[in-house]
């Protein structure tokens, strides 16, 4: 069987479910990060950025406290804080 390799910039993907953020195709409240770990935001920002994103990137639109609350409960989870930066 053949197979065609294409990277992610050729990836085309359905638009969200309506009622799901619009970034991360992910419910959550506006003020939330994005969800990291959604394909769907994985691919956009990668076809947007050229790399993948970091916990950081995904809570880069929010609040200062939101942002103190997710470095508590993601390093609680194990997540490096040079993660939580944008861009790292």
């Amino acid at each position: 069987m053949d197979f065609k390799e294409f990277g992610f910039d050729k990836v085309m993907i359905l638009p969200p479910m309506k009622g799901t953020c619009p970034e991360c195709a992910a419910k959550h409240e506006p003020d939330w990060p994005h969800n990291r770990d959604s394909l769907y935001y994985q691919i956009r920002f990668y076809q947007k950025n050229g790399r993948m994103p970091t916990w950081g990137d995904a809570m880069a639109h929010c609040s200062e406290d939101m942002k103190r609350v997710c470095r508590e409960v993601l390093t609680k989870h194990g997540v490096k804080t040079e993660e939580l930066e944008p861009g790292q």
